[in-house]
């Protein structure tokens, strides 16, 4: 069963919404200015009817999206998607570990495009602290609570080993954050007014080992799949290794 946000709205449906408007981004650089529901699908893997229905989900309040026979109109579509998934404004965001992952997510470009501005970065290890990452100085996690009655975050981005996961979302829940997006191997316990996304890499990575032996060496067919396009660019931008890095962050487990 699909699990519904507001009561009416798929998840699924938000996250293919993000995929559309990665591709109505891309026709916009190439001058593309209207798209039907064939090219959609052609383009994206997402069938042309699901795409259609995913749209139906806002008639209500955004009216047609499209013109029979003409199609869909590039930069009016994007706009609305944006509204939408309210990206269409500026949304603060703040990180937590600047480990190797971390830092590669605060590198990220891909973040401003889509108006998500990433205004701290926070750790507890001494030798970072104060350290500048990407035009951020790297603060101490411990002030995150004070430091966000500035920043007015409530969007955190959570990359700490599974150890530290709770207790960090705990100081994050305190601060005034109210959705996470948990690269930590773990289940994180939050309030339910608090709404968490896990990105496991084991996962995906264990899912694709899976459909290996889906793949027919005679015809080269394979298993088409999605994923974030956050998480595949931010794999992409991992710093060199060949050298020792610098250990991730440790936090202290929660006291109960």
């Amino acid at each position: 069963m699909n699990q519904i946000i507001n009561g009416k709205v798929p998840i699924p449906t938000l996250e293919r919404l993000a995929t559309y408007l990665r591709f109505l981004i891309d026709l916009e650089q190439s001058n593309v200015d209207t798209i039907s529901s064939a090219e959609v699908e052609r383009q994206t893997g997402i069938n042309a009817a699901q795409f259609r229905k995913d749209l139906a989900h806002f008639y209500d309040s955004f009216g047609e999206f499209g013109k029979p026979g003409v199609g869909y109109n590039v930069l009016e579509l994007k706009s609305r998607i944006a509204r939408i998934l309210k990206i269409d404004r500026e949304q603060r965001i703040v990180l937590v570990g600047a480990g190797n992952l971390g830092s590669a997510l605060v590198g990220y470009s891909g973040l401003k495009e889509h108006h998500f501005n990433l205004v701290a970065v926070f750790d507890n290890n001494i030798a970072k602290v104060g350290r500048p990452l990407w035009g951020l100085e790297i603060q101490d996690v411990t002030r995150i609570e004070e430091a966000n009655l500035t920043l007015l975050a409530r969007i955190a981005i959570l990359a700490v080993p599974a150890g530290s996961a709770q207790h960090v979302a705990e100081l994050l829940v305190s601060a005034g954050i109210r959705a996470i997006l948990n690269f930590a191997p773990v289940l994180l316990r939050v309030p339910e007014y608090v709404f968490v996304r896990n990105v496991s890499f084991l996962q995906e990575l264990a899912v694709l080992s899976y459909h290996l032996s889906s793949v027919d060496a005679e015809s080269g067919s394979a298993v088409n799949g999605h994923t974030s396009d956050l998480l595949l660019d931010a794999l992409h931008s991992l710093p060199d290794t060949s050298e020792p890095a610098t250990p991730s962050a440790t936090f202290p487990p929660v006291k109960r």
